[in-house]
């Protein structure tokens, strides 16, 4: 536990040094700010500045509520999901690149406070931004569109949470297995590329980590099927606890790697 304590204060001291508690914030909220301000005023700015004819006239859809929502989190699935992967895929392969992790594995340390430290630290700052983004663009869709009901949000939110949290386990397991290189690219693949296919063929499958995104959008316009969702989260969360095992295993296996 003491060995918890010490390395989670000194992974949040690293990542307040590199400025990551503060940008990565910063871009969650301002595409929580842009995407229903964009929404919101777009038929404005292309008459302002799109060279559109006089008597041209272009119907622009109207944007409920949920979708401004859900518009929001479609940009944190593409854009937020490359910025977690860039921030974080070497969260450990750098320190066995470095030559830092030395200063750590000479000593009587757990690997699974190591792993954990990290895991932790993560997931503050990556959820933190997450419901900072989410909650401003809660703000400005009231503002600019209408209401959206306070239960459906939180709702959606925590379930996006879940999905969160298993991205993080994804990234920092990758981190902990392989280079950074390769880490960014298995990532990237089982982030996004596994999100695509599902898109593609995920009517054939109604459980998996990857439609817990989809299962917290429709808190936003009723409710998803309980029974798919339910086991959705019990599998995701089986998931992240295997992914934290393997990424113990794969930190402490890999320890031998560490330049000297």
């Amino acid at each position: 536990m003491k060995d918890l304590v010490v390395l989670f204060q000194k992974e949040w001291r690293e990542n307040t040094r590199n400025f990551k508690i503060l940008w990565i914030p910063l871009i969650f909220i301002f595409f929580g700010i842009t995407e229903p301000v964009m929404n919101h005023y777009l038929p404005q700015i292309l008459e302002t500045v799109g060279n559109i004819p006089k008597d041209a006239k272009f119907p622009f859809p109207e944007f409920t509520p949920q979708q401004v929502l859900m518009s929001t989190m479609g940009q944190y699935q593409f854009i937020g999901m490359l910025v977690i992967v860039l921030a974080f895929m070497g969260t450990v392969s750098r320190e066995r690149k470095n030559g830092t992790g030395t200063l750590i594995y000479v000593r009587p340390i757990s690997y699974l406070s190591y792993f954990l430290s990290k895991w932790k630290v993560v997931s503050i700052i990556v959820l933190g931004s997450v419901w900072l983004g989410l909650l401003t663009s809660w703000y400005y869709t009231e503002l600019l569109f209408g209401n959206v009901d306070p239960s459906n949000f939180f709702a959606f939110t925590g379930t996006y949470s879940v999905w969160i949290l298993f991205v993080v386990s994804v990234v920092l397991d990758a981190s902990a297995w392989l280079p950074t290189g390769g880490a960014a690219g298995i990532s990237l693949v089982l982030v996004l590329g596994v999100q695509l296919i599902d898109s593609l063929l995920g009517a054939y499958w109604t459980v998996s980590p990857w439609k817990v995104s989809i299962y917290a959008t429709q808190w936003l316009t009723g409710s998803p099927d309980l029974t798919d969702f339910w086991w959705s989260i019990i599998v995701t969360t089986m998931a992240i606890i295997a992914l934290v095992a393997f990424g113990v295993w794969m930190s402490k296996r890999n320890s031998l790697k560490t330049k000297v």
